[in-house]
């Protein structure tokens, strides 16, 4: 069997991983979260609680996106630009974190997971409709967009919308999609005993026959591949409710009881509880990041506040229902041992194993590929559409990248790299605050076109966007009447 290289090893390599990593504890712990936090209370509070007030407009244009398709040859509808964020943020952290968060913080971490999506929708619904007032056509009614853009075009800075650009290409088409694909062959290895290179050969091919096909072939992909995942788990985790439903409003209650008075093995009480929940959340749903945007642009909608509204809702299956799943089957279960050494993808396997069986291991080990697959794709997609923010004419540029991503995929599965996770928190950090920096500038042109949608539906209208509303059209590219047609549904 081919051993696992560990990338990294020697004093230089042990050092710059630690340094790394003081400095990710540092910038996530005093900085990221503050920031994060402080801009999602503000935009909440702006946008007078639009992640409560929209919830059932939210659901309503989801629901209404299901059987429609827009025109244009190549065209992107609002459900399969959800559907590729979504299957990019709901990954292995959904089931791995979320253990790795109890097991930490204890079970009232789940309640600040639970907190902290409530405020980051607000920052999902500002950044995404940014991302569309700002998205740029392409022909045949494809768009894209995202920070780099409206960095660039509205904000008149493209010397920070290249640095964007280049970050979130690095960190999620090449690291991202290197680490779940390691997820993958090291969850089929313990299942199946499926040696790693053999595990990378295949996971390469399948992922160079989705990644080659372009922005359609990915969202068709994603749009077949998202429901049926998610389903899979979800039924998992409601069966489980179901065997230990007298258990569950104890559960609620410790969940409550832990956030404000944490069991002593939580090592640095309540502090601890708070940040670990914290730090899940917003690993999770990846609101503020600025790596929803980019698929948030793509969708042929009437208005950029419909696509707001349905990211932002993405934050709470994310989080409120996917990593709600995890925490349920954990928690009921009774496997976890807070402060333990099980944690993780094992602590997951243990709990579905301790109802269902030793087979659940390869229950699991199926489920964790599709998750961390999808989002392998997911991760590539935000990767070409900021390759595409450097030229028209990138068609080189582009395969070269995409053949780089196939590369990372094979060398992800046989390869472990501490250090290249901790560079790619740190690069994440970066793009944070380069994000929430341009959406805090921006963001009252997305309160007015918020105000604008809800004035068209109280008149009784389908909202349709004209640009003419706001005091500056500078960046707005895509929605003259000449480029409007190409948004309109069949």
């Amino acid at each position: 069997m081919m051993e696992t290289v560990f990338i990294g090893k020697g004093d230089t390599m042990d050092f710059l991983n630690s340094a790394v990593g003081a400095i990710n504890d540092f910038l996530w712990t005093y900085i990221i979260i503050v920031v994060l936090v402080g801009c999602g209370l503000w935009f909440t509070l702006s946008t007078k609680l639009v992640q409560l007030r929209a919830l059932p407009e939210m659901v309503r244009l989801l629901a209404g996106d299901l059987g429609r398709r827009p025109s244009g040859r190549k065209a992107i509808s609002s459900f399969q630009a959800f559907c590729v964020s979504t299957a990019s943020r709901v990954g292995v952290g959904n089931i791995a974190g979320v253990a790795i968060a109890i097991v930490t913080g204890g079970p009232g971490a789940v309640f600040w997971m639970w907190a902290i999506a409530f405020v980051g929708t607000a920052t999902g619904f500002v950044e995404s409709t940014l991302a569309q007032i700002y998205k740029i056509p392409r022909g045949h009614g494809l768009f894209h967009g995202g920070p780099a853009y409206y960095i660039q075009n509205a904000l008149g800075q493209p010397a920070v919308a290249k640095l964007f650009a280049v970050l979130i290409s690095v960190t999620f088409g090449l690291i991202y999609v290197s680490v779940q694909a390691n997820t993958i062959a090291l969850s089929v290895e313990k299942a199946f005993g499926v040696e790693t290179w053999i595990m990378g050969i295949a996971l390469s091919v399948l992922a160079a026959l989705v990644i080659f096909g372009g922005l359609s072939r990915i969202a068709t992909f994603t749009t077949f591949l998202v429901p049926i995942m998610a389903g899979l788990y979800l039924l998992i985790a409601l069966i489980i409710v179901v065997m230990h439903i007298d258990a569950v409003p104890g559960m609620f209650a410790l969940i409550l009881h832990d956030a404000f008075s944490p069991q002593a093995a939580v090592g640095g009480g309540i502090g601890t509880v708070i940040l670990t929940g914290i730090r899940r959340g917003l690993f999770s749903n990846e609101a503020g990041e600025g790596s929803i945007p980019n698929a948030a642009a793509t969708a042929s909608v009437t208005h950029p506040v419909k696509q707001g509204l349905v990211q932002a809702f993405g934050v709470y299956v994310d989080t409120w229902v996917v990593c709600s799943a995890t925490a349920f089957i954990v928690l009921l279960t009774g496997q976890y041992t807070i402060g333990g050494d099980v944690s993780g993808i094992a602590l997951a396997q243990d709990s579905l194993a301790s109802v269902f069986g030793t087979w659940a291991s390869s229950l699991l080990s199926i489920l964790i590929f599709l998750f961390a697959f999808s989002s392998v794709v997911g991760n590539y997609y935000y990767g070409e559409i900021n390759i595409h923010f450097f030229g028209a004419n990138v068609k080189t540029a582009l395969n070269l990248y995409r053949a780089a991503v196939v590369v990372m995929v094979f060398f992800g599965c046989v390869a472990a790299f501490q250090l290249v996770w901790n560079l790619a928190d740190l690069f994440m950090a970066m793009i944070c605050l380069t994000n929430l920096y341009a959406i805090t500038r921006l963001a009252p042109y997305a309160r007015m076109v918020l105000r604008d949608y809800f004035a068209q539906k109280t008149a009784g209208k389908n909202p349709i966007f004209d640009p003419a509303i706001l005091p500056n059209q500078r960046g707005i590219m895509a929605w003259n009447k000449d480029e409007f047609h190409a948004q309109k549904y069949e």
